[in-house]
């Protein structure tokens, strides 16, 4: 038989010539409704299908069924979790997760069942109505082809709001004919008679946009695109590849769906059918929370209610830090930060990269005593002329580490399999010999440790760099690799900001990867982007997109981290530089690194310019303390794309090239050799203002800017508004008084800010 492409065979990747022992179970109409200990709870028969043309059900194997629970929380959470590898009484839905970290907002509240003439409405103890099973389906019984008919499927709208007319509905009804689906609402497949993998879809609109997923290096609306939810290299910013993987996304229908889970899965925003949203979970299990709301921010407010809120960075971290792959000694380390103050560039932190080690790149968690003697002498030296320390390293021991045995008899990494022995790691980033076991508690003390005495010494943070792959063939000691890997940035990161709060009292790591919950533990940057103007554009995008997936802070490489055609020792282009430089000033953090120099003197064309932009940084540290604050206690970004305050603008959920930061600034980075672009000015009640040159312009049009000059950058604000600034130069924040504060208004007689 001729196989054609249903959901059987594309969206599940099954093998069109049915060659595997897979089967596909499909979800009907409820048997029983009831309520348990204020759940809901709701028993699904499941029937297989038949591999074929048309997914009839198998009646030559007998009916599965197993329960659907719906949860309520307050404010305006519905829960929806099956598991199908156990059909006996009720299903685990624990709260008990690594990813949930409940604010005090979250409250669960009891569900009552009221039947109907149609079904079931599930309304909460004040009589609002969040979820209604639809039961009045009569049979589809003129198929006379096919044998037995189908029969009514499970058909569930849920109201997060307790609004009936904002809807979210399963995908009960999206195929051609009943038997060739092209989503199917709940279901599970079966692989070697074992269920493997969970399915649960929603329907959406033809006009309907999605943004989030985590930082993903794409067009603002989503819709159309499918994507692996598996954490790896991205090995930079411009394809489907990602660091930061986290399974969520933002509906323009206004709300928002959390799957929970740490299984590999699969992610189809309409792409497969644009009637449905899909979620495949490698694991035999659905577990979605949809989260109502009126804004982004409110939908956002409510995913960080059930994964925990942002802390706030230290004051010191807002400043620029200085760094290149790599600083090599102490020596040179001196030199630098000296001649950032004598020719009064404003520095915060010195990061030293991969060589600070006896070998570069062989993470031993010690420095190399010939070349940084007396290591705590060293970091004192540069924290009297105002400078932090940040190290590198990561989370493999390698074989020929210091600490190889150490972690290998005490199982502080996963030890290898036979198999893995005998033919090599699959390991694919680096050669390292094995991952740090952070599933056991032992491991991650042990690691802790090693970062204790680092910090002691006075280093004031880690950059966790790596995390996104672990050995999938070594054995952890609480936890399979596959349910592992996406989840090991948040252990990796959670052990590094502990053990780093604990002992210089400040909340921080510099972190890649990231997944749910990860956004506890700031700050994350966007990984190795290319020092192009495509990188650039590349970065901002999954900056937008990682702030619309519950993410406060968020940084990037300036002015990209590699060059083309040569990965080391290309040259980085003056413009790029201080585009790249404007870009960064008007982010959370701002940090310089690549593979060669990137101190400003290196560019003495533009030096100048860019001192300019970083006094330009330090007087603007006030506002950004003020917005970092919000955002730790709401649902907002620092950077945040345009959506987050103009939802109901079509045209914003297009824009991906300019952002606000804060709740003040309209960003709108130069990314051309050309020095133009265009500027969308949403529609305002007061007259948006040109930061630096004081011109007015109405709001609700486009600006076509030409000959923009490279010391300039178009940033916008409203007039009315109030910025508070610091009026002084400094040389870091240690000078800082911050009651020294001014207030910048934005009134009828500013004329433009002079850097």
């Amino acid at each position: 038989m001729i196989q054609t492409n249903y959901h059987l065979f594309d969206f599940l990747d099954f093998d069109e010539e049915l060659k595997q022992d897979k089967s596909l179970w499909k979800a009907y109409a409820p048997t029983a409704v009831y309520e348990h200990e204020g759940d809901i709870c709701i028993d699904i028969p499941f029937q297989r299908q038949i591999k074929a043309n048309d997914m009839a059900p198998d009646t030559t194997v007998g009916q599965k069924t197993h329960t659907l629970i719906i949860r309520y929380y307050e404010p305006m959470i519905i829960r929806i979790f099956a598991d199908f590898s156990d059909s006996q009484g009720h299903s685990d839905c624990s709260e008990n997760s690594e990813m949930l970290q409940f604010s005090e907002r979250v409250l669960r509240k009891p569900l009552r069942i009221e039947q109907t003439a149609d079904g079931y409405l599930l309304k909460t103890p004040e009589g609002l109505t969040r979820a209604f099973i639809n039961m009045a389906q009569a049979p589809i019984d003129h198929w006379s082809d096919l044998q037995p008919a189908p029969q009514p499927t499970i058909d569930i709208r849920f109201y997060p709001e307790g609004d009936t007319h904002k809807e979210i509905a399963l995908a009960a009804y999206d195929h051609f004919s009943p038997p060739r689906y092209d989503a199917l609402p709940v279901g599970f497949v079966e692989n070697e008679s074992k269920p493997s993998v969970g399915l649960l879809s929603f329907a959406c609109r033809a006009d309907e946009c999605f943004c989030g997923t985590g930082e993903r290096f794409k067009k603002m609306d989503l819709s159309g695109q499918s994507f692996y939810l598996k954490n790896q290299d991205g090995q930079g910013v411009n394809n489907s590849r990602t660091y930061k993987n986290i399974p969520f996304y933002i509906s323009s229908r206004m709300y928002g769906c959390f799957y929970h889970t740490t299984a590999h899965a699969k992610l189809d925003l309409a792409a497969h059918s644009t009637r449905s949203v899909q979620f495949l979970n490698e694991q035999p299990e659905v577990d979605a929370f949809l989260i109502g709301g009126q804004s982004v921010e409110e939908i956002l407010r409510g995913y960080r209610d059930l994964t925990g809120y942002p802390s706030m960075p230290p004051l010191w971290s807002f400043g620029v830090w200085m760094s290149r792959m790599t600083y090599f000694s102490a020596d040179e380390v001196n030199a630098i930060c000296d001649r950032l103050r004598q020719e009064h560039y404003p520095c915060d932190v010195i990061h030293l990269d991969t060589g600070w080690f006896k070998t570069d790149w062989l993470c031993e968690w010690k420095f190399n005593e010939e070349r940084f003697p007396n290591p705590p002498a060293f970091i004192k030296g540069l924290k009297d002329k105002g400078f932090r320390v940040s190290l590198w390293q990561l989370p493999y021991v390698a074989e020929g580490a210091e600490q190889i045995t150490e972690a290998r008899e005490n199982d502080y990494i996963g030890p290898l399999t036979k198999k893995q022995e005998s033919e090599g790691s699959n390991f694919s980033t680096l050669d390292y010999a094995g991952t740090i076991d952070f599933t056991y508690d032992k491991a991650t003390e042990w690691y802790k440790g090693l970062l204790r005495r680092l910090l002691q010494m006075g280093v004031k943070c880690i950059k966790t760099d790596f995390g996104e792959n672990i050995h999938m063939d070594a054995k952890y000691k609480n936890m399979s690799p596959e349910l592992l890997n996406n989840l090991y940035a948040l252990l990796y990161q959670k052990a590094a900001y502990e053990v780093t709060e604990e002992v210089t009292g400040d909340g921080i790591v510099w972190a890649r990867a990231a997944w749910a919950g990860c956004q506890r533990y700031p700050l994350h940057w966007g990984g190795d982007s290319c020092s192009s103007w495509d990188g650039m554009a590349g970065s901002l995008k999954g900056g937008l997109h990682f702030g619309l997936s519950g993410f406060a802070f968020w940084s990037h490489d300036v002015p990209g981290f590699h060059t083309l055609p040569n990965f080391m020792n290309g040259i980085v282009q003056d413009d790029v530089y201080v585009r790249w430089t404007q870009f960064g000033v008007f982010s959370s953090h701002i940090r310089y690194h690549g593979t060669n120099k990137r101190e400003p003197w290196h560019y003495p064309r533009i030096a100048d310019i860019v001192k300019k932009w970083w006094n330009l940084r330090y007087a603007l540290i006030p506002y950004i303390l003020q917005e970092s604050l919000i955002a730790t206690e709401t649902g907002h970004s620092v950077i945040e794309a345009l959506i987050f305050q103009h939802p109901e603008d079509k045209t914003c959920w297009h824009i991906d090239d300019q952002y606000y930061f804060g709740h003040d600034f309209l960003v709108c980075p130069v990314m051309n050799s050309e020095n133009s672009r265009d500027v969308y000015l949403p529609a305002s009640d007061s007259p948006w203002v040109n930061f630096f040159t004081g011109e007015r312009y109405q709001g609700g049009q486009w600006l076509h800017l030409k000959d923009i000059p490279l010391e300039e950058m178009p940033v916008f604000v409203r007039e009315g508004v109030q910025i508070p600034m610091y009026p002084e130069h400094v040389e870091c924040t240690d000078e800082m008084d911050l009651e020294k504060t001014v207030i910048l208004n934005i009134d009828q007689n500013f004329k433009g800010y002079k850097i």
